[in-house]
């Protein structure tokens, strides 16, 4: 159920027809910067698809420049394109690189800085530093999902999908039209697809033409490298000298594959292909193995316990000498992420989630002390050293992904683009506020509130409560083009936004309570934070909505609230806890958190199955929206459908809206439009009359 952030691609891959100063002919309307004008001041649907999408910024060796990726939004054509730019690491001499209509991206600085390698139509292409003379230099023919050169750039590791299982026609070559699937183990869909193909890492010499001695790591072992449905590229890291790769692998298959989370940290030797695992007994995720500058030390990231995605996200390292493995956030109580070594191996920058806002951490490694470097009124994601600077992304509630420049030294911090100011300087954005209330057994709960744009407290209100999905995962400084907080504080919503038990960042033990006790405490925290803000004069009639977990807990709240809620809107929810656990594709998850399976007689089972929201469906008698995607395999569309039906068949007021090409997210632009306009129509009609 759970979307990492991170995680998904921002642009669509589409195929290239030309590129940098490449003649090709342009195609007649290409996806470029919007500049429209924003109608009233308020943030729309429309608006916010107009805005560029700002990612994976790229020091160039020498510091002095950063290559970056903005994606576009065409509503019309329904589809995004992501150019390529440059800019001084100040910010300063902003230049595009490429003008296409396929998108660019992967791209990173080879030859000192003085080339530009990139990804485009599942090929590598390489243009001169200022975008000129671009030109293609990989032909593989299954395509190239990502890639990344060896440190003097001799090799090539790159992704690349293989086929996981035989068709009819490899075993019957007479029936070369029969299309049946066929399969004798678990884990035979994932997310959003029948895994017909796995990603593997290839390793290819590289001339500067061409590639050549193309090398499969895994040697045809039926195992993903990276783990899908969220590792890339990242997931892999030369040695300083180019003659191993770190790798992070799940090398697990069926029934053990689904049940697990054991992913362990390898080391491949590329001369002698040998695979040492390091974290062998470690049972786990495992994963962002680092070298060090020197190649003596490797860091990663680990989680303690098997089966269970929101463990304690704690910094290992290792001397590869002596193998003696140390664990550096022993005392630390949150998690760490996106680790990044300092220039002279003497510590590590991470980011953590604290208190409900990611900032960017340092442990060194000779006394395991950690200092905050910064903290604000923003998420900042991962960084990169920029000579005695740090350079990455930071986002908040009212504001997209931007660059931004870090002074590791007193934490000052400066943006370095402003790709959407000419639409934010037009919008009237709701006040964010932070405020801490009791729960029912007396603990002390994070939660954000946005009030609409020119809040008016002499005025009465609609609220939403936001049920957040995972169920763990932190409602945080983050910008989402799917729930926007803003957008619904601009249809004069507000907003409340409980960080309540299972959230992430106060704590793991805050985080483990909801493990087992999905019906218990983290449903009376909502109530809670209803509860406070109805104290306030302005707060009228509250609808509670929310997507995956958020989605079960609307439909469990619709069957226990007693009309604390005046409508709900369910996304890709669960609604059957016993078939959903049969129908899954990741079976750890469900085992994990309902405390084992159906047919398992212990107390937290029973529990979890037996208060199944659809057990308490007969109480229901307040309206209702559904919605979900029909290639949603992890939360599978029959979930939706159910809840839908059982709404009708006892006349609750009720609507059902299906997406046949989407998965557990929304992710087309003319899809998410429809989905904002059914979705504040419904509320709307319910909330404001």
């Amino acid at each position: 159920m759970k979307s990492k952030l991170f995680t998904m691609l921002i642009s669509t891959a589409l195929i290239a027809t030309s590129c940098g100063g490449d003649s090709a002919k342009q195609p007649e309307e290409l996806i470029t910067k919007s500049n429209i004008t924003v109608e009233g001041g308020r943030l729309t649907p429309e608006v916010m698809h107009s805005m560029g999408k700002v990612s994976d910024p790229q020091v160039s060796p020498d510091g002095s420049r950063i290559l970056y990726g903005v994606a576009y939004t065409s509503i019309s054509q329904n589809k995004n394109n992501r150019e390529l730019f440059v800019m001084n690491a100040d910010g300063s001499d902003q230049k595009q690189l490429t003008t296409t209509s396929g998108s660019e991206s992967n791209a990173r600085w080879i030859n000192n800085g003085n080339e530009i390698a990139y990804l485009l139509g599942g090929q590598i292409w390489i243009m001169k530093s200022d975008g000129k003379d671009a030109k293609k230099v990989s032909n593989y023919e299954n395509g190239i999902n990502e890639f990344d050169f060896s440190p003097d750039g001799s090799k090539i590791m790159f992704v690349s999908d293989v086929k996981a299982d035989k068709k009819a026609v490899d075993i019957w070559p007479d029936l070369d039209k029969a299309n049946g699937r066929m399969y004798s183990y678990l884990m035979y869909r994932h997310w959003d697809h029948f895994v017909e193909t796995i990603p593997h890492t290839f390793i290819a010499d590289f001339d500067g033409k061409g590639l050549s001695n193309i090398t499969d790591i895994l040697e045809n072992e039926p195992y993903e490298l990276p783990v899908l449905p969220f590792g890339g590229i990242d997931q892999l890291n030369w040695s300083p000298d180019g003659l191993s790769i770190a790798y992070s692998s799940r090398k697990l298959t069926g029934k053990e594959y689904a049940f697990s989370t054991n992913t362990d940290i390898y080391i491949y030797n590329i001369a002698e292909k040998t695979h040492e695992n390091i974290t062998d007994g470690m049972p786990g995720y495992d994963t962002d193995p680092l070298f060090s500058p020197d190649g003596k030390t490797i860091a990663w990231i680990s989680m303690e316990r098997a089966g269970f995605e929101a463990d304690k996200k704690r910094i290992f390292i290792m001397d590869l000498e002596t193998k003696v493995k140390t664990e550096l956030t022993t005392d630390f109580p949150y998690n760490a992420e996106s680790i990044t070594w300092l220039a002279d191996g003497s510590g590590l920058y991470f980011t953590s989630c604290v208190k409900a806002l990611t900032g960017v951490y340092l442990v060194n490694l000779a006394d395991r002390e950690i200092r905050q470097v910064v903290q604000d009124q923003f998420d900042f994601d991962g960084v990169q050293l920029a000579g005695d600077k740090l350079v990455g992304t930071y986002k908040s509630m009212s504001m997209p992904n931007e660059i931004v420049s870090i002074n590791p030294l007193d934490g000052t911090y400066a943006q370095l683009t402003f790709e959407n100011k000419h639409l934010l300087d037009q919008i009237t954005m709701g006040r964010v506020e932070e405020r801490w209330i009791k729960t029912v057994d007396n603990k002390d709960m994070h939660m954000w509130v946005v009030y609409p744009p020119d809040f008016d407290s002499t005025k009465v209100y609609p609220a939403l409560l936001f049920c957040l999905g995972g169920p763990q995962g932190t409602l945080s400084q983050g910008w989402s083009y799917r729930w926007n907080f803003q957008l619904m504080a601009a249809n004069d919503y507000i907003v409340i936004l409980p960080n309540r038990r299972g959230t992430t960042a106060f704590g793991q033990e805050w985080t483990d309570q909801i493990s087992g006790d999905y019906p218990g405490l983290n449903m009376q925290d909502y109530f809670s934070s209803v509860k406070e803000m109805k104290k306030e004069k302005y707060v009228g009639k509250v609808g509670a909505v929310g997507a995956s977990y958020g989605g079960y807990s609307v439909f469990y709240l619709a069957g226990i609230h007693k009309g604390m809620f005046s409508a709900f809107v369910a996304h890709a929810g669960i609604f059957n806890q016993e078939h959903m656990y049969m129908t899954t594709e990741e079976m750890w998850f469900p085992h994990w958190d309902n405390g084992g399976a159906p047919w398992d007689n212990n107390p937290v089972a029973n529990r979890h199955y037996a208060s199944s929201p659809h057990k308490f469906v007969k109480n229901w008698d307040t309206p209702i929206l559904i919605t979900h995607g029909e290639l949603d395999y992890r939360v599978p569309v029959d979930q939706g459908m159910a809840a839908f039906n059982a709404a009708q068949a006892l006349g609750v007021p009720s609507e059902l809206l299906l997406f046949p090409g989407e998965n557990h997210w929304i992710l087309k632009p003319q899809n998410s439009i429809q989905w904002n306009r059914v979705y504040y129509a419904w509320l709307d009609k319910w909330l404001k009359n």
